[in-house]
C-alpha cells in the first residue's frame, strides 16, 4: 500500500493549517493518462469518498482513490525541498518503465 513519509505528512498538516483546515486530508488520484502512463494529482479534501483507501500518518490521513491505490502499490509520498524547488514527489523502488510509444516524451525516454 501507498506510504507517506513523515515530512511530507508534517508538511501537509502545516499547509492544512495555513489554509484553515486542520482536520482534513490530503486525496491522491490519478490525473490523466499518456504513453508515460499515469499522472498523478493531490488536493486537500475534508472527507473521503467511498471507495478510498484510507492511510494514516502522524494525525494526518491521505484518502487514495481505488484506481491510484492500485497503481501506487508501495511506492512514497515524500516532499522535498532542495536547489531546484521544493514539493510533493512520489518515489517508488520499480525502475522506470521502457517507453514503446515512439512520442519523445522527456519522461518516457
Amino acid at each position: 500500500m501507498l506510504k507517506i513519509s513523515d515530512t511530507a505528512a508534517e508538511k501537509t498538516k502545516e499547509i492544512l493549517k495555513a489554509e484553515g483546515k486542520e482536520g482534513w486530508g490530503l486525496r491522491v488520484f490519478i490525473h490523466g493518462s499518456g504513453c508515460c502512463g499515469p499522472s498523478y494529482g493531490m488536493d486537500l479534501n475534508e472527507n473521503a469518498s467511498e471507495g478510498d483507501k484510507i492511510i494514516e500518518k502522524n494525525g494526518l490521513k491521505v484518502f487514495v482513490d481505488k484506481e491510484a491505490a492500485e497503481k501506487l502499490g508501495n511506492k512514497e509520498i515524500d516532499y522535498i525541498k532542495n536547489e531546484q524547488g521544493e514539493g510533493f514527489v512520489i518515489n517508488g523502488n520499480e525502475p522506470p518503465a521502457a517507453s514503446s510509444c515512439g512520442s519523445g516524451c522527456k519522461s518516457c525516454g
